[in-house]
């Protein structure tokens, strides 16, 4: 069941989350939106963590540790 998500393009935030411009916000708000087709349940930690990844803050290594340690919940 795909449950919406708090996005605003006025202040560039998806759940609360802060974006440092509308495209990164965009891209991620996209991709989120294709993953909770597959179940995935967004919340604003999970947000972060993928906007720190898209925006190459953390690694794709930290990334993956991330989603193993369930960081995301």
């Amino acid at each position: 069941m795909y449950i919406p998500i708090e996005i605003d393009r006025e202040n560039l935030t998806i759940m609360g989350v802060k974006f440092s411009d509308l495209i990164t916000l965009e891209n991620t708000a996209n991709a989120i939106g294709s993953a909770m087709f597959e179940g995935f349940q967004p919340t604003p930690k999970g947000i972060e963590i993928i906007r720190d990844y898209v925006t190459g803050k953390i690694s794709l290594k930290d990334f993956i540790l991330n989603a193993k340690e369930k960081a995301f919940v």
